[in-house]
């Protein structure tokens, strides 16, 4: 010990003690305070990054179902343009026939190609459906993939 410490009266070395140990509260105390704060705002900037990722997915979503939508609409008009056409030539050739033979098989024969461009024309509008659907959702699972797999790394 110093001699200033042996001069000290127990009071004031209770003081010095109290003072010292007040100290080290005080200094843990804004440790702890700040790395809380530090913490939580890297938490909360963690959250609004995983938010804005998750509103950019959703907008990538929509985009590629508008898009589906726009190109089902487009198949649709252009399917229906076809038909009325293919309707008239075939009023026009049912029009024309001499005998009713002829009518029949004018007749059948347009009902099994109009049946056969639906059918097609039906397999296109799916297929065109399947591949919107998976676009669409592609943004949005490949979001849930990710926080899926940082939930299963915090475990």
């Amino acid at each position: 010990m110093d001699a200033a410490a042996e001069t000290l009266k127990p009071e004031a070395k209770a003081a010095k003690a109290a003072q010292a140990t007040v100290d080290q509260f005080t200094t843990a105390a804004n440790t702890a305070f700040k790395d809380g704060v530090e913490k939580s705002l890297a938490a909360l900037s963690e959250a609004n990054t995983h938010s804005k990722k998750n509103l950019e997915a959703v907008v990538a979503s929509v985009t590629a179902a508008t898009k589906g939508a726009e190109a089902l609409g487009a198949q649709a008009v252009a399917y229906s343009k076809s038909a009325i056409e293919t309707q008239a030539t075939a009023a026009k050739a049912l029009a024309a026939a001499k005998t009713p033979q002829e009518l029949f098989e004018l007749q059948t024969a347009f009902a099994k190609s109009a049946f056969e461009t639906y059918v097609s024309e039906l397999g296109r509008m799916s297929e065109t459906f399947q591949a919107s659907f998976k676009a669409s959702f592609q943004p949005i699972n490949e979001r849930v993939s990710e926080t899926v797999g940082k939930l299963q790394a915090t475990r």
